[in-house]
């Protein structure tokens, strides 16, 4: 299924300079990967939105790669890039062999996830609980630059538990930058509490130190610093352009997705007009029409597009129609069209 034509969808070939390893243009906005929610089926929907915007994964891990079927993690539709794939693991051999297998997919960046807190991960001894093991880190970033010619970067946090000094972040970049060439550094300001926050409460009861984000880049200026944590709108993200190369925004792209309506034009200057909604809502119906004929529910996609029109009247309306139990049991992607049918109509009284 390819992208909307005219305004929306990404440009068709890689003919702008980027980032040092890379051919797409930089990461100056990014979505980050969130568990069960940037699937091929999310992202396909952002990508309708913004053309620039860098694209990541839910995190998959080596396991399920190597042990799983592969092909349901790694699948994803051309128009999706930019895009990198979130791995999770602790085993530099297991690593290497998935970042091989992601490059040959097609992914145009191998991202190592060295943040998640919950206790899950932590029993398969990865996430957030290898920020105390920097040369591991070091290890596993190097094991995938030997076998793949994409950039290999890594998301952390700030800390762990309650280590909460700078020196502890500094001192992490600078082993895993010495140790394995890694150059680009994506930093959730907040530390990870190992024990006793659920993974939702990682996310909002550590404090945020976007300080120690700046002067992070301040003290490593040749290194791309990515900033993650709390955004909810354009004015904060600006602000951060000052400080740090990008930002990566999370929840707010998800339940507020058309504000990476303005990220082409405020990110990297491209004037070209944004898609209207009801573009978005035509893209997606075609897409979710082909897809149901390939055997996937209906309600496995429109749970993604649920705040298109977020903001505006007759949101309620369209959350509605494409939560309707009954409706989408029929599996039919004209419940989209409809649902847009519904809300356009009352925007234009």
């Amino acid at each position: 299924m390819a992208a909307l034509d005219g305004p929306a969808g990404p440009f068709s070939s890689r003919t702008e300079g980027g980032d040092p390893g890379s051919t797409w243009w930089p990461r100056r906005v990014s979505v980050a990967p969130m568990l069960d929610w940037t699937d091929r089926f999310y992202r396909f929907f952002a990508r309708q939105i913004s053309r620039r915007a860098w694209l990541y994964t839910e995190m998959v891990t080596t396991g399920a790669l190597i042990h799983g079927d592969a092909a349901r993690f790694l699948r994803f539709d051309a128009c999706e890039h930019p895009l990198a794939l979130q791995l999770g693991g602790s085993e530099p051999a297991d690593l290497a062999r998935c970042a091989k297998l992601a490059a040959e997919w097609g992914y145009d960046e191998i991202n190592l996830n060295v943040g998640c807190p919950s206790e899950r991960v932590q029993s398969g001894a990865f996430g957030a609980c290898l920020m105390a093991e920097p040369v591991l880190v070091a290890d596993c970033l190097k094991a995938m630059q030997d076998v793949v010619d994409v950039p290999v970067t890594v998301k952390h946090r700030i800390g762990i538990d309650r280590v909460e000094d700078y020196a502890f972040l500094a001192d992490f970049v600078d082993q895993v930058h010495r140790r394995s060439g890694c150059t680009v550094f994506i930093v959730h300001a907040r530390n990870a509490i190992l024990k006793g926050l659920s993974p939702k409460e990682n996310r909002e009861i550590p404090p945020l130190r976007y300080d120690y984000v700046h002067r992070l880049k301040q003290a490593f200026p040749d290194l791309d610093i990515h900033i993650n944590g709390g955004f909810r709108g354009w004015a904060d993200i600006q602000a951060q352009w000052d400080h740090v190369d990008g930002v990566m925004v999370g929840r707010e792209a998800y339940h507020n997705p058309w504000m990476l309506a303005d990220a082409d034009r405020l990110g990297w200057g491209d004037a070209r007009p944004a898609p209207t909604r009801r573009q978005v809502a035509e893209a997606m119906a075609a897409f979710c029409a082909a897809e149901v004929a390939q055997g996937v529910p209906l309600k496995a996609m429109t749970r993604h597009i649920l705040g298109l029109y977020q903001g505006l009247p007759g949101a309620r309306q369209w959350r509605r129609m494409l939560s309707d139990a009954m409706a989408l049991r029929e599996n039919d992607a004209g419940l989209i069209l409809a649902a847009s049918d519904a809300v356009e109509r009352r925007l234009s009284r």
